[in-house]
């Protein structure tokens, strides 16, 4: 295992020293904006815009990389994203922060296709499973992490935007120290939704069910929290129990779903995904801080547990050698999804109160259960045999997990172009 790893420090280390830095900023943003005054719609645009910059940046991304190299691409992303924070700060102002926040999606779309792909092109077939888990662990703890950090020092001041920003100008080190051979030019890969579809209409519209829910929950999430009368230590817990909860569960549920029709499988996370968001609701009136945490895991397990068993459920249809377009289907319709999502819960804060954040995730998820529900009646389920076996995936706000380095994706490439690579 060590041997394996070894090779890749240098890359993961960035990869992590990233994600502390984004999953601190993701939250640090909604928490400065309600401090500064500006209304929950607000926010809610603010986090549906971040995710314009990122789908730009999955389309655009490959086309610099191939224009500029894996190096210099990830230094001019790098230092642009980590100037943006320390902006944040001297310009409060919601218009000028919009603009921030697709600039900040479309840079951090491509440093993780810049890190991403550089692993891939390392990992061979008997590697690739190891360095895959190893990715994900490394994902999740590294968003947990920058959960945490917020408790380094008050939102309303310069300090965290600070730290956020020596956080993504440090990942340029290892990447620029790196003694690893650039890897071949990124290849863009051609989508077809409607032919998305129908390989897996229920895996394409829970893609799209998971940008509308989860969105919500990365943006408006400590919002939630804080209005909800939690402190900064308690935002910090919320945020990262709902993570720790997805990310424990992401295994057992996997697992499960190869074992019975995965779609069952996603009515179950469904409706769970609707109990923990009612539940977030009830807890909050409770004015006990550890029900509302309880409840925060509870949804995390169900609702951060979904994307995977989607992707799953949708490659089960998928022929090999169309995984990674698949996949890469999957990705974009979740950042359709999530800018829809923000904008809409926020929305209806308005009239009905900050517990609507949630409420409209569970009323979403409901109408999909009821989808998943008439699918099944309506398409004879695999057996064990005719699926795929389940592979955890990254949370797809944090970053989108590169379809090339699944170990699914092995057997994707024509056995000359295998042999040609050595």
């Amino acid at each position: 295992m060590t041997r394996t790893i070894a090779p890749f420090v240098a890359l993961l280390f960035a990869t992590a020293i990233l994600l502390m830095g984004n999953g601190l900023f993701g939250t640090l943003v909604p928490l400065r904006a309600g401090i500064e005054g500006f209304a929950t719609s607000t926010i809610g645009f603010l986090g549906s815009i971040y995710f314009i910059g990122f789908l730009a940046g999955c389309i655009l991304g490959p086309h610099i990389v191939r224009r500029a190299g894996h190096i210099r691409s990830f230094a001019a992303l790098a230092g642009t994203a980590s100037v943006i924070p320390l902006i944040h700060v001297l310009e409060i102002d919601p218009y000028t922060w919009a603009v921030l926040r697709v600039i900040h999606g479309f840079c951090f779309a491509g440093l993780y296709m810049v890190i991403e792909s550089w692993l891939n092109e390392r990992a061979t077939n008997d590697t690739r499973g190891q360095l895959f888990s190893t990715y994900i662990i490394v994902n999740f703890s590294a968003v947990m992490l920058g959960q945490l950090m917020l408790n380094l020092a008050s939102p309303a001041t310069f300090t965290l935007f600070a730290l956020v920003s020596i956080l993504t100008s440090l990942a340029l080190v290892p990447i620029s120290l790196s003694t690893t051979v650039q890897p071949e030019p990124i290849a863009t890969t051609e989508i077809f939704l409607i032919k998305l579809y129908r390989i897996s209409p229920v895996g394409m519209v829970g893609s799209f069910v998971v940008g509308v829910t989860n969105a919500p929950f990365w943006t408006l999430g400590p919002v939630f929290a804080k209005d909800s009368g939690l402190d900064l230590l308690g935002i910090s817990i919320f945020m990262t129990s709902a993570i720790l909860g997805g990310a424990l569960a992401q295994w057992p549920i996997g697992r499960l779903s190869d074992r019975m029709d995965r779609r069952r499988v996603i009515l179950a996370l469904c409706v769970g995904s609707a109990l923990g968001e009612i539940a977030l609701v009830m807890m909050r009136e409770t004015g006990m801080p550890h029900l509302l945490l309880l409840a925060g895991f509870f949804f995390g397990v169900f609702a951060l547990s979904l994307y995977s068993v989607c992707v799953a459920h949708t490659n089960d249809h998928a022929s090999r050698e169309s995984f990674v377009s698949v996949s890469s289907g999957l990705l974009l319709v979740y950042a359709i999804g999530a800018i829809v999502g923000p904008s809409a819960a926020s929305l209806g804060t308005t009239h009905f109160g900050m517990a609507f954040i949630f409420l409209f995730g569970a009323g979403v998820h409901m109408l999909f259960g009821v989808f998943t529900l008439y699918r099944i009646n309506g398409r004879a389920a695999l057996t064990e045999e005719e699926k795929t076996d389940f592979v955890a995936v990254a949370f797809p706000p944090t970053n989108p997990t590169p379809p090339e380095l699944d170990p699914r994706a092995e057997s994707d490439m024509p056995e000359e172009t295998e042999a040609a690579k050595g």
